[in-house]
């Protein structure tokens, strides 16, 4: 076990326990009586850490009202450290506007806590780098004004731009919560126009009006079950399951990666993986399937193996 790792598990044992004697110390943490004292000092003089020894309970504790104390910089796991360095660079893209006076506290507050626990701001934008793929540029007042009524529960006047056939559209609608997916920003509203629930990329939008209308209250049930069970972005409720094969090669990464939160997978006898999962819109899976390229084969169903064996024969005609 490392020092780093042998430090963290001091406090796990000592949180919520009344005290802990030496001896349980040594045998819990595999360590002499040497390393102990060595231990306890470094906690207390070098990491400010409240160990105390309580000689009628008749073992080491942390002081009272000091239980929430923690190490400088040993105490983020990789989501709360990949959460930190997301929302420190997210703050520093935002341009002044209205939610700047807003921010401006939190970023505050966010170097304050990086400092707290031994953290440069500086140093930590220099040694982790967040990598965006496929990320669209979002006009500031845009999302300010998307985001702003999502939260005030007030309607949107918007002009939608439609990518699949190049017509904008205007739509009055009730914003229910935005969505950040693969670097990008949408919005899942109920439209008044098609009087069903919509997700729209923010992106797309390049007018809108807060309107002084109500938002149309959905709940998340409903939210859930038309916008939450399709493939990627797109709406609606599963209307079949996708079955894919890939190479014992490509199987290696895919195996750990997750495409759907109701995805079955099986790994076959010669290495080869078969991933399933439900779909509503194929657009977007036939896209994340056609970069595998020779290591994917779609099982089924029929309608999309038909879809991807169309795309990639129009793929190889462009190279004749």
């Amino acid at each position: 076990m490392s020092e780093v790792v042998r430090l963290y598990q001091y406090k796990s044992l000592l949180v919520g326990r009344r005290a802990m004697s030496a001896e349980d110390l040594m045998a819990r943490l595999e360590i002499s009586r040497a390393t102990l004292k060595r231990d306890i000092a470094k906690l207390r003089d070098q990491l400010h850490v409240p160990i105390e020894f309580d000689r009628d309970a008749g073992g080491y504790t942390l002081s009272q009202g000091h239980t929430d104390s923690e190490l400088p910089g040993l105490w983020f796991n990789q989501e709360e450290l990949l959460a930190l360095v997301t929302i420190q660079q997210l703050l520093e893209q935002l341009e002044p506007g209205l939610l700047g006076p807003k921010l401006k506290p939190l970023k505050e507050r966010l170097g304050q806590l990086m400092t707290k626990h031994g953290l440069s701001g500086k140093d930590v934008s220099r040694r982790i780098r967040i990598m965006h793929a496929g990320k669209r540029v979002v006009q500031a007042k845009a999302f300010e004004a998307v985001a702003a009524a999502t939260l005030a529960r007030q309607r949107l006047k918007i002009w939608h731009f439609s990518r699949q056939n190049g017509q904008t559209t205007e739509r009055e609608v009730s914003p229910q919560r935005l969505v950040h997916y693969r670097d990008n920003w949408y919005l899942d509203a109920w439209c008044h126009l098609r009087d069903d629930l919509r997700s729209f990329s923010i992106d797309a939008i390049p007018r809108l009006e807060i309107l002084a209308t109500a938002a149309k209250e959905v709940s998340d049930k409903t939210i859930e079950e038309t916008v939450g069970v399709g493939y990627g972005i797109f709406n609606g409720a599963a209307k079949a399951w996708a079955t894919l094969k890939f190479t014992p090669e490509r199987a290696r990464w895919v195996d750990k990666e997750t495409w759907h939160p109701q995805q079955e997978s099986q790994t076959e006898p010669d290495g080869s993986l078969v991933l399933t999962f439900p779909y509503s819109d194929d657009r977007e899976l036939v896209g994340d399937i056609l970069r595998f390229g020779a290591d994917v084969e779609v099982v089924g169903p029929a309608g999309l193996r038909g879809r991807v064996m169309r795309a990639l024969h129009k793929a190889v005609g462009t190279y004749i």
